[in-house]
Parts: C-alpha cells; sequence; structure tokens
C-alpha cells in the first residue's frame, strides 16, 4: 500500500528549473533511498514532502503530493503535516536543553502536559531510537554532551515522540562515524516495522544495504525507481547503471 504518492511534481526556484516531472508513489512500512549525485533534486523532493520549501522565497511548485489520499499542499495544516511527516537531517541539530527536553518538546507543544505521560513518551521515544540504555541516567543532562551519532539517534528519538507516519532523512549518517553509521542502519530496519521512512543517501552501499525500494534522481528527474535490487543488478537505463558502477558521479 502507497502512503505517498507524487502527481507530476515541479519545482522552480526562480528560473531554475529543481524538480521535472517527478511521479513516485511511497510503499507504507518501507525504506525508500534517494539516490543521485549532488544537485540532482534528491534533497530538494524530500523537502517537498513536508512543505520545507515554504520556507524559502521565490520556490514555485505545480503538480500534487498526496498522503494518505490528502493533498499536503490543499488538505494539510502544515503543523498537522509536520507532526505526521518528520524530519532528521544531515548534521545531528539537538536544542539546547536536556535530553528529556528535546523529546518532550514536540509532545508539549501539541498539548501534553501530565509529567507521567511525558515520562512514558521519552521513554519509548529513546527506546525506539536504541539510545535509552545510553541515556537513561543522565536525562536531565544537556543534549550537547552526546557523541553525534548519540546526537542523531537523539534527533530520531524527538521525531518519533509525536508519533508521525513518515520519517524524512536527509543524509543522516554522512556526518558521523562507521560504527554510528551503522546504528542507525540497523535501527532503520527496525523503525519500517512502524513507520515509513525515505531516506536521501549519497552512500550507495548504504542504499544497498538498508532500502526497500530506490529512486535515482539525476538533474532533477526521476531516471529510475524500483525495487532496490533491481535497481543495482538489473538497472533498465543505462545512466543508472553508469551511476551505479561509479561511472560518474
Amino acid at each position: 500500500m502507497d502512503i505517498i504518492k507524487t502527481k507530476d511534481l515541479n519545482l522552480f526556484y526562480g528560473e531554475n528549473h529543481a524538480l521535472k516531472n517527478i511521479n513516485l508513489d511511497i510503499k507504507k512500512n518501507s525504506v525508500t533511498a534517494l539516490i543521485g549525485p549532488s544537485g540532482c533534486g534528491k534533497s530538494t523532493f524530500l523537502r517537498t514532502i513536508n512543505r520545507m520549501n515554504d520556507l524559502i522565497d521565490n520556490v514555485k511548485i505545480t503538480g500534487n503530493i498526496f498522503c494518505e489520499g490528502k493533498d499536503v499542499y490543499t488538505e494539510y495544516d502544515v503543523i498537522d503535516l509536520r507532526k505526521k511527516i518528520g524530519m532528521v537531517f544531515q548534521k545531528p541539530n539537538p536544542f539546547p536543553m536536556s535530553i528529556y527536553d528535546n523529546i518532550a518538546y514536540g509532545p508539549r507543544i501539541h498539548g501534553i502536559k501530565d509529567k507521567r505521560t511525558l515520562d512514558e513518551i521519552v521513554e519509548k521515544s529513546l527506546k525506539g531510537a536504541v539510545l535509552w540504555e545510553e541515556v537513561k541516567d543522565r536525562l536531565k543532562k544537556s543534549a550537547m554532551g552526546l557523541s553525534g551519532g548519540q546526537q542523531q539517534r537523539l534527533c530520531i528519538a524527538r521525531t518519533l515522540a509525536v508519533e508521525p507516519e513518515v520519517i524524512l532523512m536527509d543524509e543522516p549518517t554522512s556526518a558521523l562515524d562507521p560504527i554510528s553509521t551503522l546504528k542507525i542502519e540497523e535501527l532503520m530496519d527496525v523503525l519500517k516495522k512502524k513507520y515509513t521512512v525515505i531516506i536521501v543517501t549519497h552512500n550507495m552501499q548504504q542504499a544497498g544495504r538498508i532500502a526497500d525500494e530506490t529512486a535515482f534522481f539525476l538533474v532533477g528527474e526521476i531516471v529510475e525507481s524500483g525495487k532496490t535490487e533491481d535497481l543495482f543488478y538489473k538497472p533498465r537505463d543505462k545512466r543508472t547503471e553508469d551511476y551505479i558502477t561509479g561511472r560518474f558521479g
């Protein structure tokens, strides 16, 4: 079943036609990787899904993105949309507050004030991001004291705290060491049981390891998309094969 459907999506930054006629459906409870060289539209596409591009001047969008059958640009309030579709960025960006308050921040904004409920959400979210055992004795300490890999898992826990259905990840491991990267990759395998994950990655091996589906972007277009193993081992388009075998990129 598809949770997100994209129909004839075009995006312009002023005169620059950054996304060209994108049609891509995202399956529920899967990991979908967006791959392609730098500047090809992967992150731009990711940001259209939860309307992060609304924050940029001079952006024009045509076409549609549907989440569970509703148009994200006309049928969702942006705050509700970003609760449903969370985002984890390239560099860990914990708030300069305690570990506990980082996680409780979103639920509080959405009106949850009861301490016991917040305690439960914090524990559940940290367990969901496989971080609880490492931080349960220092929840009141600053999140800035965590390692880079822990900070990124904290940001994932913070996203989980508002119970999204879709989690967007924009190169979430590019700033991390190999051990932290592996932990986040293992975490994605757990997350897809409950959530739908869409990840932008430059790392072809990573896409091969973690993604059920992959879409290959080139100069603002989707060249090809489908099951990851098909894309990697039986690409239909010569450009996909050239990119995956390292002839360019």
